[in-house]
């Protein structure tokens, strides 16, 4: 099967960082197909953002229609009840596939991101979800997105402390990293906390797998419908 995995925003590096977590959870007979959008912001950090890179999302989404799914990979979950209208092959986002996750595999998880000013948007799509009573909460490492290319030391420790403090005072079970830029520190994490850390980028191509190999695709009826 052939999965396109899109970065609504215009940052290669992010884009090029999304690819490799993909492949490395596909199965061999996948093709990942790692993009990003050609115009709009850098980054996605609030609900202006959200709302100004769906336009590049959609154009770029446009122009792979030979694909058999789509994960989007911003942890906004960005365009996605738009892309489900675009197309109709199975469309996740990764938000919404790692708190699925999470919820199955924990009693409680908490949601480490990027700038307070995205904590809202996240808490709204748990809320869609119908999964806000199973995240104890959503924190914020006022770490900018475009910060997480950097590898500077500073920014795991405090994604580390955050961890630390959700677990200690949240209570929580599993952790959700909540950012497509976070997706090469799952595996360190999990083994240096103790409890599974969820990555959306794996979460999303896994279970989109799933959807394909179950030949289900987007329901065209009702609000999904095509145009």
């Amino acid at each position: 099967m052939k999965i396109l995995i899109i970065n609504p925003n215009t940052t290669s590096s992010m884009t090029k960082k999304i690819g490799v977590a993909a492949r490395a959870v596909a199965r061999p007979d996948t093709e990942i197909v790692a993009t990003n959008s050609q115009s709009g912001p850098a980054s996605i950090q609030g609900f202006l953002d959200v709302a100004t890179c769906v336009p590049g999302l959609l154009e770029e989404i446009a122009r792979h229609p030979d694909v058999d799914a789509i994960v989007i990979a911003c942890f906004d979950d960005t365009g996605l009840d738009a892309v489900r209208t675009q197309v109709s092959v199975p469309v996740l986002g990764i938000g919404e596939a790692a708190y699925h996750a999470a919820s199955m595999i924990a009693n409680k998880f908490s949601v480490i991101t990027t700038l307070s000013r995205s904590v809202p948007g996240l808490e709204n799509n748990l809320m869609k979800y119908g999964l806000a009573q199973k995240c104890a909460r959503v924190r914020a490492t006022d770490i900018p997105v475009l910060k997480l290319e950097e590898g500077d030391p500073a920014t795991l420790y405090k994604i580390r402390s955050e961890i630390r403090v959700a677990i200690e005072q949240d209570g929580a079970e599993a952790i959700v990293l909540g950012c497509a830029g976070m997706a090469d520190l799952m595996s360190d994490l999990s083994a240096e906390f103790g409890l599974p850390v969820i990555d959306g980028v794996a979460a999303g191509i896994t279970f989109v797998e799933a959807l394909v190999n179950n030949g289900l695709s987007t329901s065209k009826i009702g609000a999904y419908a095509s145009m």
